[in-house]
């Protein structure tokens, strides 16, 4: 399938996994409109993929704010005309001990990571339906597969896209658009991982793994392709432990928690330092 003249809408493009992602698409010879909160960034990624033949659009956008969701289609739109990928990528971390969070801070994260993301492909889906063909990618993470402690938000709103690309599947099954869920585990040169080895000098243990932008940006791109539901991106594999999970609940809790607990209160504890709590 040849992604060239295909038009890809990636937010959170300006670093890290998004970052990847829109280089990778232009190798592909996509059209691709790179929407962020930090414009600078864009269009320094713009300039890089300009100069190597490729076509940008640039447009600065707050994904928790619905007047620019409802820009960044329009702007889409009149320089494209069409839309057929939308990787819905921008998110924020929040780890946390839950006693300690600010409301703003619960809302802030639920806005950028599930409720940005919904309203976004609300808007964009009516323009796949016109043309009948579309792919939405939404960027979950395996938080939203088995929720560590001190992330309880994160992994809510984690777990809400995988259900929301679930019911876009069944939803528009037949009528020419897909949706998957990529849950990467611990991105290296992702941005949020990376900042939470430097504020606790620990990376996750070998059990829990991780993976890197690169390869998720990989998995999106063979997603586009071969449409699956989910694709869980992380080494080593995570999904028998899942599936163990489900079996047992009890004791694929108690797995989950000796390989992830630890480590997310190091960086729960080295947020509640940084902010005085």
């Amino acid at each position: 399938m040849s992604l060239q003249g295909q038009v890809v809408l990636i937010t959170g493009a300006s670093a890290g996994i998004g970052r990847e992602i829109a280089t990778r698409f232009a190798k592909e010879r996509a059209c691709l409109v790179l929407a962020a909160r930090s414009e600078d960034k864009l269009q320094q990624l713009s300039d890089e993929l300009t100069a190597a033949g490729s076509e940008v659009l640039v447009v600065r956008t707050d994904v928790s704010d619905p007047n620019d969701l409802m820009l960044l289609v329009e702007k889409s739109l009149e320089r494209f005309q069409k839309i057929d990928v939308l990787v819905n990528n921008a998110g924020v971390d929040c780890f946390h001990h839950f006693e300690h969070l600010e409301m703003d801070e619960i809302l802030q994260t639920i806005e950028t990571n599930l409720t940005g993301t919904i309203l976004l492909t609300r808007l964009v889906i009516p323009h796949m339906l016109e043309k009948s063909r579309g792919t939405i990618i939404n960027m979950a993470s395996t938080a939203g597969k088995q929720c560590p402690g001190f992330a309880s938000v994160y992994g809510a709103t984690k777990a809400g896209l995988i259900g929301f690309t679930q019911g876009l599947r069944s939803e528009y099954e037949g009528r020419g658009i897909t949706a998957t869920a990529i849950c990467p585990g611990f991105t290296q040169d992702g941005g949020i991982y990376d900042r939470m080895v430097q504020s606790t000098g620990k990376k996750t243990s070998f059990a829990l793994g991780g993976t890197s932008a690169i390869a998720v940006a990989n998995a999106v791109l063979k997603a586009v392709r071969t449409s699956p539901p989910e694709m869980i991106v992380n080494w080593p594999p995570v999904r028998p432990a899942m599936i163990l999970k489900e079996i047992f609940p009890r004791l694929g809790e108690m797995l989950a928690n000796a390989v992830s607990r630890k480590f997310a209160k190091r960086v729960a504890d080295a947020n509640a330092a940084e902010a005085g709590r």
